[in-house]
């Protein structure tokens, strides 16, 4: 790990007291910045609060995407040389509270995957209310499911859309979902957050020399040194 991120990360306090366990998921992303993963890394620790059954990060370079998720809090699933295998100016993160799906290393996120359309990969805080109808008419369309999560709902339904970009692919698959939700969505050259229509869940969008930073609260910013620019909208 770089020592201008290790000296800043050791020079933070992380308080994970009871009263505030369990406030669902965690999602963090960063756009544009060198030694993202680093980056993702600080943040998950800062939203760490968020959810402590497992953790993991996606980033991208050269066309591909790198990823390493485990079970347990991010400072065990993390080591500076898995940290090192996962390059790019681009990466998402997760910390995971269980909120649909069960305790299990398949259920871990980012959620990766390789579709039609090139590669993809999915951070997700919420549930959706008509995850399971939209589960059961998918594998009855030929769908076949890795996970027990409702995130994968949002791969299956982006793999099947026709549209030609990632956004509009984005946009088609939540037209067909309904609940809270906060997303965010990587692919091999971008980054995609979206909230609920109601904006249930939160997400936030940050500035850090240029690049763009996303996370579930802005105390993830801080302590990264990024600027707080305002929350995502809703829809």
């Amino acid at each position: 790990m770089d020592g201008r991120w290790r000296r800043r990360y050791e020079g933070a306090v992380f308080e994970l007291d009871d009263d505030h366990f369990h406030d669902q998921c965690g999602v963090f992303g960063v756009f544009g910045a060198e030694e993202a993963s680093n980056l993702a890394y600080l943040g998950l620790h800062s939203l760490q609060h968020r959810g402590q059954e497992a953790a993991g990060i996606v980033s991208s370079k050269g066309g591909q995407l790198f990823v390493h998720r485990g079970m347990g809090l991010v400072q065990d699933v993390f080591t500076a040389d898995q940290i090192a295998k996962l390059p790019g100016s681009s990466a998402i993160g997760h910390v995971r509270y269980t909120t649909a799906g069960g305790s299990h290393i398949k259920n871990a996120q980012p959620l990766a995957v390789d579709c039609g359309h090139g590669s993809i990969a999915v951070a997700h805080n919420g549930n959706l209310t008509n995850g399971l109808a939209l589960r059961h008419q998918l594998e009855k369309d030929g769908s076949i499911f890795a996970s027990d999560s409702d995130t994968e709902v949002f791969v299956h339904l982006i793999a099947r859309s026709k549209s030609e970009t990632t956004v509009d692919r984005v946009a088609d698959a939540l037209h067909q979902v309904e609940g809270a939700y906060s997303l965010v969505f990587l692919s091999p050259d971008e980054l995609v957050a979206v909230r609920d229509p109601y904006g249930f869940r939160p997400l936030c969008l940050g500035k850090l020399d240029g690049a763009d930073v996303i996370a579930s609260e802005p105390p993830a910013f801080q302590l990264i040194g990024a600027e707080f620019i305002r929350d995502i909208k809703p829809g």
